[in-house]
C-alpha cells in the first residue's frame, strides 16, 4: 500500500517536473480554454468515485468529495488507513497506519488549477491535441512556478454537464517521472456538501480534531 499511494502523495506535495509541455494547436486555445475555465466556475460541488493508478498499474479506488473555493477530499477503499483533504487553504494528508500528518498550501499543489475558480487558465494551461473530438485534454504548468508541478485534466464534452464538459480525470508526474491517473466516474454535481466533509481526525499522540 505505502509504494501505491507514495506517487499521489508526492504530485499533491508538488514535486517538481521535468516533463515539456505538449505543443497547441493555436486555433483549439481560446474556446478550448475558456470551456474549461466555465466549466470550473460553474461546479459549485461535486461527488465521485475515484480510481487512482500508479506507473506499475496498482489501482486504488475511494471516494472523491469537492467544493469550491478549494475544498476536496479523497476518501480511500476500506482497508487504506490514508486521507487526503483541502480546506480551502491547505491540502492535508493524514496516514492513520503511522500517525503522521502532512500539509501543503493548495496553490503549490497541482490540483490548484482545479480548486481556484477564479484563476485563469490561459495565462498557465494548454490544450493538448487529442485524435478524439469529444476529448478535451488541458495540461496545467505555472511558468513562473514549474516546481509546483504538472497536471493533465482531461474533459468530456457532455451537454448535460456544467459548461458541457465532464471532468473524467486527470494525470500528473513528479519529478521522478512517477505517473499517477485518476480516473472518475458517477460524478454528481450541485449536490449538498457540508463543510463537515472537510473535517478530519489528527491520529498524532495528544490527536486533536483538524479542519
Amino acid at each position: 500500500m505505502k509504494r501505491l499511494v507514495a506517487p499521489l502523495i508526492l504530485v499533491l506535495a508538488a514535486a517538481p517536473v521535468a516533463l515539456p509541455l505538449a505543443p497547441l494547436a493555436a486555433q483549439q486555445a481560446p474556446s478550448g480554454l475558456a470551456q474549461v475555465n466555465a466549466y470550473l466556475r460553474a461546479v459549485t460541488t461535486m461527488t465521485a468515485d475515484f480510481a487512482q493508478t500508479d506507473r506499475n498499474g496498482q489501482t486504488l479506488t475511494g471516494q472523491l468529495t469537492l467544493k469550491q473555493p478549494g475544498k476536496i477530499r479523497f476518501q480511500y477503499q476500506r482497508g487504506v488507513p490514508l486521507l487526503i483533504v483541502g480546506d480551502g487553504k491547505a491540502l492535508t494528508v493524514i496516514d492513520y497506519e503511522v500517525r503522521q500528518v502532512q500539509r501543503w498550501p493548495i496553490g503549490n499543489s497541482p490540483l490548484g488549477a482545479l480548486l481556484d475558480p477564479s484563476k485563469d487558465l490561459s495565462k498557465f494551461g494548454k490544450v493538448v491535441p487529442t485524435d478524439d473530438p469529444s476529448i478535451l485534454s488541458v495540461q496545467a504548468r505555472d511558468p513562473k512556478r514549474p516546481e509546483f508541478g504538472t497536471i493533465t485534466m482531461i474533459f468530456k464534452r457532455d451537454g448535460a454537464s456544467p459548461a458541457g464538459l465532464q471532468l473524467y480525470g486527470w494525470v500528473a508526474l513528479d519529478s521522478q517521472n512517477n505517473r499517477t491517473s485518476v480516473k472518475l466516474s458517477n460524478q454528481r454535481y450541485g449536490v449538498p456538501v457540508p463543510d463537515s466533509a472537510f473535517r478530519w481526525t489528527d491520529p498524532r499522540p495528544r490527536g486533536r480534531s483538524g479542519g
